[in-house]
């Protein structure tokens, strides 16, 4: 039985879930209009770019968990769940992930987008093992920091090296499915790494070594 890993946002996604919860929150009149959503805009900018500062960008999107009661923040969820990423849930990606089901593999998607908002969107490919940005909590609130190591580059191996031995894991036959650049460390660690609809850093080195690429969304 072999690891299945996916990337969440634009591989499984046909679109970012953390992007577009801004977006959500820009709609609803929860944060600052055209200043978050630049400031949401400048940092999806240089995720793509791959200069991210990704302690800066979790304190921007953190802080309106911070300034939210959790009961205002579930309630937001459910409504951008439905309408935002069940449109962008496509009948490939399920397809995909049903076949490492059927083939008994163990199923985990790996993010950088904080667990709050990612949590039930891995609930609705049925997928049970989940490595994202946790936020942390105080008293039942969030605290608008994160808790340990963000699941982003580098960071999402020291994480999945980590949850491998609490799981009793390897890698032995493993697969990594992703987009981004940004996920070369894990895609040159599995056995099987695949190239989803790449950006144009990825393609490049995707052919060069001969990785499978798979579309999905174009």
């Amino acid at each position: 039985m072999a690891l299945a890993i996916f990337d969440l946002d634009n591989t499984l996604l046909a679109g970012d879930s953390d992007y577009l919860w801004g977006e959500f929150l820009v709609e609803k009149g929860i944060v600052d209009g055209e200043d978050y959503r630049r400031e949401n805009r400048r940092f999806y900018e240089d995720y793509k770019a791959g200069c991210l500062d990704i302690f800066a960008f979790q304190r921007f999107s953190l802080k309106p968990l911070r300034d939210n009661s959790m009961q205002r923040l579930l309630d937001w969820r459910s409504e951008f769940l439905d309408s935002k990423i069940t449109p962008i849930i496509s009948p490939q990606s399920r397809q995909l992930v049903e076949k490492h089901r059927d083939a008994g593999d163990t199923l985990l998607i790996i993010t950088a987008t904080n667990a709050f908002v990612t949590g039930p969107i891995a609930q609705r490919y049925g997928i049970d093992h989940l490595i994202a940005t946790e936020p942390e909590t105080l008293d039942g609130r969030f605290t608008g920091e994160v808790a340990g190591e963000p699941s982003f580059r580098e960071g999402k191996v020291n994480r999945l090296r980590s949850w491998l031995q609490e799981q009793e894991q390897d890698l032995r036959g493993s697969w990594f499915y992703s987009d981004s650049h940004n996920d070369l460390p894990l895609l040159a660690l599995v056995e099987n790494p695949v190239a989803v609809d790449p950006d144009e850093t990825l393609s490049k080195i995707a052919r060069t070594r001969d990785w499978p690429i798979l579309r999905l969304h174009a």
